[in-house]
């Protein structure tokens, strides 16, 4: 049963906590790379994940798996907190590949996508597969195709934005048709939360974007005026405990002209003195 169930899966393309995720069909100029990824559910973030070559499910060759040395032709990596692993071809042809996870005690998951080759440019295709962004910051994907049907912009597992201006994850996503051989997708006001897969897609064509959003650095000043906490008072003054940086405490004398930046110990005799957690440890 188990067999079948897997089988099922891997032909009709349901998702689940079983199932993989990747793209359907995609392009790529000859002697260039691509990379392809493959979601998968949070049940199998330590099962083995491999790449096979060949139509048939069945008769396909293994290319790489986790826990195997890179080659010149592919590599693999495994995101398992975002539950994805990553394939990097270099094809010499066009085929069919799988994404695939090894389960236990019953057939291998998986889910297959077409990878041709051209000699010239692909049908759809981006400037840069990788961006870097920082929180607060816009992005802007360009999308080049050759191909008809309808633009999208979606996130691998999630939903797409279809020619229009919309939602996604708390960004706001603008999709602009700027001439007839491409489409832009700008996503404002970032998140660290975008970080994460995201495709084009043009008719039948889809081409993976990956998008990495970085925490804004935030300066020791800021950081200290954002981050104090836990305020106690004594009858000689005020120390404040900011629990960033775990370490520095400002103290504000009542009766004395001393206000440098320093570790408190209250004096035996304040009887009156309110204590932080902090303080207590201390």
């Amino acid at each position: 049963m188990a067999f079948q169930i897997s089988f099922f899966l891997i032909f009709t393309g349901l998702t689940g906590i079983d199932s993989v995720t990747t793209i359907s069909k995609v392009s790529v100029e000859a002697g260039q790379s691509i990379s392809i990824p493959c979601l998968y559910g949070p049940n199998h973030k330590n099962n083995v994940k491999y790449l096979c070559q060949g139509y048939e499910w069945s008769s396909c060759t293994y290319a790489i798996r986790t826990g195997q040395p890179n080659s010149d032709r592919f590599s693999i990596s495994d995101d398992k907190n975002q539950g994805i692993f990553t394939v990097t071809i270099r094809p010499e042809q066009t085929d069919h590949y799988w994404c695939f996870v090894e389960m236990d005690r019953r057939a291998d998951t998986g889910q297959r996508f077409h990878l041709s080759v051209t000699t010239g440019t692909p049908s759809l295709y981006v400037d840069q597969q990788n961006l870097t962004a920082s929180e607060g910051e816009n992005v802007v994907i360009t999308c080049h195709y050759s191909n008809s049907g309808t633009n999208k912009w979606c996130r691998l597992g999630g939903g797409c934005i279809i020619e229009s201006t919309g939602w996604m994850d708390g960004t706001q996503v603008n999709m602009t048709s700027r001439s007839n051989n491409y489409f832009t997708v700008e996503m404002s006001g970032l998140k660290t939360e975008n970080s994460g897969w995201y495709y084009c897609v043009r008719g039948d064509h889809q081409m993976p974007v990956h998008l990495t959003v970085n925490e804004q650095p935030i300066s020791t000043g800021n950081k200290l005026m954002r981050a104090i906490k836990n305020q106690a008072t004594t009858s000689r003054g005020t120390y404040h405990y900011n629990s960033e940086l775990e370490e520095e405490v400002k103290y504000s004398p009542t009766d004395h002209t001393d206000k440098t930046t320093r570790k408190v110990q209250p004096k035996a005799e304040d009887d009156n003195v309110i204590y932080s957690t902090w303080a207590q440890q201390k």
